[in-house]
């Protein structure tokens, strides 16, 4: 069962937006492959991993966050990843 899920609506191309995910994942030393319809991202936090993957649909970017610290609550993921792409 996936830790937390939410859509991320975006206006423009998927490939810009998911060109900015990318490089938000990738500057916390996080990993992101994929295409412009869907792919997967890990990224460090405080010594334990964020997983995820996402898939687009229209101009919606769907998240599914597969596991992550209990620290961390969904809210804070989502509200992070809107600021760096939307």
């Amino acid at each position: 069962m996936a830790a937390c899920t939410f859509t991320i609506p975006f206006s423009g191309s998927a490939e810009t937006v998911l060109d900015k995910a990318k490089k938000a994942v990738e500057k916390q030393s996080g990993t992101f492959s994929g295409d412009a319809s869907q792919g997967n991202f890990s990224v460090s936090f405080f010594g334990q991993e964020i997983v995820g993957g996402y898939t687009v649909t229209g101009n919606d970017l769907n998240i599914v966050i597969e596991s992550k610290p209990f620290m961390v609550p969904c809210s804070a993921i989502e509200s992070f990843l809107k600021s760096q792409i939307v």
